[in-house]
């Protein structure tokens, strides 16, 4: 007959095996905390005020200059968590003042650009020259060379979001600089894969607006796609814009993966767990894994909420699982 054993052992004996056990670098598994019945996130629901962030990044922008710093970038930390904003993707603002550069350099980690305040400038992607312009998405994928140029009379402000703690934690990441300061620019090209502008995104979401062709409960979302393979705009991250019309709310659901927003327009605020953030233009906000989240538009206008998810690694990885609230 199989069954469980029952072993009666002292605590005498079990303190002097453990104890041997340590000695060797070894843990028995059985008392190492137990199993998780579901996901447990060390991160909390937090929102930054673009009020609060613009004047730090200007300031930033007196004190330190693009010599002295490789990248002048504010990382927007999670209050639960070490100088990032998320577990696996971080949530950064950079400026770039007129007249400034950001010298080229790449890396294993990928990232993408989304525009909050200029008149221009550009991001130099391969030597291919990306416009910059507010809303506009600018991809900069693993390994590829990339700077930054302010060409034009007024800040450069940018959210950068990376998956750099996602790398670090997986002991995967290279770095090198580029062999001089800036790239050459390369051939122009009619429509660049790294580029992804606001006017384009908000025509097509204003298209489906008109068309009432809105998922019940989840407003009208489109993601942005590679050009080149049809899927997620990178293998780690997921980038999406959500059309939020006037009053309007979506339901409560969760999902087995990161997501930091940025609201491009509007105001209105957001559930996330038992926490209530109330946002508005430019705020930017952090939803941590397996956390009921909805979003509601208090306003007279349409709201424009840009995420970006590491939801392409939790279905690469047959982890990801989404669940709507009854």
């Amino acid at each position: 007959m199989l069954e469980l054993s029952d072993i009666q052992s002292s605590q005498e004996e079990l303190q002097d095996y453990y104890a041997q056990l340590q000695a060797q670098h070894v843990t028995p598994a059985w008392i190492g905390g137990g199993i998780s019945i579901e996901p447990r996130s060390e991160a909390v629901p937090y929102l930054w005020r673009w009020r609060d962030v613009r004047p730090q990044a200007m300031r930033a922008a007196e004190l330190v200059g693009t010599q002295q710093a490789e990248r002048r970038v504010l990382r927007l930390t999670n209050p639960k968590l070490p100088g990032v904003a998320s577990n696996t993707l971080v949530a950064n603002i950079q400026i770039v003042m007129p007249g400034e550069i950001a010298r080229a350099h790449r890396h294993s980690a990928a990232a993408l650009r989304l525009i909050i305040e200029g008149r221009g400038g550009y991001t130099v992607v391969n030597g291919e020259r990306v416009p910059m312009y507010p809303g506009d998405l600018v991809l900069t994928p693993n390994w590829s060379w990339h700077d930054h140029a302010n060409d034009t009379d007024a800040p450069m402000i940018w959210l950068d979001g990376l998956d750099t703690p996602l790398v670090r934690m997986l002991e995967a990441g290279f770095y090198e600089e580029y062999h001089q300061e800036r790239q050459d620019f390369g051939a122009a090209v009619n429509a660049s894969q790294w580029h992804y502008p606001m006017s384009e995104m908000r025509a097509a979401l204003q298209r489906l607006a008109a068309a009432n062709t809105a998922d019940a409960g989840e407003g009208i979302i489109l993601e942005y796609t590679n050009r080149l393979t049809g899927g997620s705009v990178m293998p780690t991250i997921a980038c999406h814009m959500q059309l939020l019309r006037p009053g309007e709310e979506t339901r409560a659901r969760r999902r087995v993966c990161r997501t930091n927003y940025h609201v491009v327009e509007g105001a209105g605020f957001s559930v996330v767990g038992d926490q209530r953030l109330d946002w508005k233009d430019k705020d930017m906000f952090t939803v941590p894994t397996w956390t009921f989240y909805e979003h509601v538009n208090t306003g007279d206008r349409p709201a424009f909420l840009f995420s970006f998810t590491d939801a392409p690694v939790m279905k690469a990885l047959s982890l990801y699982r989404e669940e709507i609230r009854s």
